[in-house]
């Protein structure tokens, strides 16, 4: 589903009754009765060490199914699709930001980008001038370098780049600060808040982070939703 025909009154993410656990943990990881971000949305979840949180963003992509509930993401239940078609409707419609950015080795910080492109439904001759823009946007003007040539800093901006690169409907961000010092975990926050702002993408963000969640309008706190036994 495109931007221009996602419904605007359709939540970018609608959660309901979310159970998952682990063989042998005693009780279910994550347990969200009812969880709603609205487009364009900013959320920030927080919990305790090993409550879940990670497992939660791993079940809202798809990459984990659950034991219940249901996931719609622009309104389609990501669960009831399967193989290729779950993947490139992740693609189009999901961004991510990982911890450790999981930038392609042996790519340029544009190839990176253009290969988040190859989801969307942009004809491909637009893809370079694509990712120029959202690299040039994010004060990246060494888009040939390597990622290993490129600071930390610059590394999370391509990493940016790359999750907003097919407009999606939802960027999915995992500690998304947790290397860096409180003064660098601000600034972060806020490219990443701002860039997800001007793209239109509804935004939930993972953190123990009291600098992150601080800076978060909606904190959701897990515990206070429904987690289940720690494993």
């Amino acid at each position: 589903m495109s931007d221009e025909q996602r419904d605007g009154d359709t939540p970018a993410l609608s959660v309901r009754g979310l159970r998952f656990g682990y063989s042998g943990a005693g009780g279910d990881v994550v347990r969200i009765d009812e969880l709603d971000v609205a487009p364009g949305e900013q959320v920030v979840v927080v919990g305790r060490s090993g409550s879940g949180k990670s497992t939660l963003l791993h079940l809202l992509s798809g990459v984990l199914d659950p034991d219940a509930g249901r996931v719609l993401v622009a309104g389609t239940d990501i669960h009831s699709l399967k193989g290729a078609r779950r993947d490139a409707f992740r693609g189009r419609e999901i961004g991510m930001i990982f911890q450790s950015f999981n930038l392609l080795h042996g790519f340029t910080a544009l190839e990176n980008v253009e290969v988040a492109l190859m989801f969307s439904l942009m004809p491909r001759g637009e893809h370079a001038a694509r990712a120029r823009g959202l690299l040039g946007t994010l004060g990246i003007d060494r888009m040939d370098a390597a990622p290993e040539e490129l600071s930390v800093g610059q590394q999370q901006r391509v990493a940016v780049a790359r999750a907003l690169a097919c407009k999606p409907a939802l960027v999915l961000a995992d500690e998304p600060t947790a290397s860096l010092d409180p003064e660098n975990s601000a600034v972060a926050i806020g490219l990443i808040r701002d860039a997800c702002r001007e793209q239109g993408a509804a935004l939930v963000c993972v953190s123990h982070d009291p600098v992150v969640a601080g800076a978060f309008e909606r904190r959701v706190v897990l515990e206070e939703v429904g987690v289940g036994e720690k494993r």
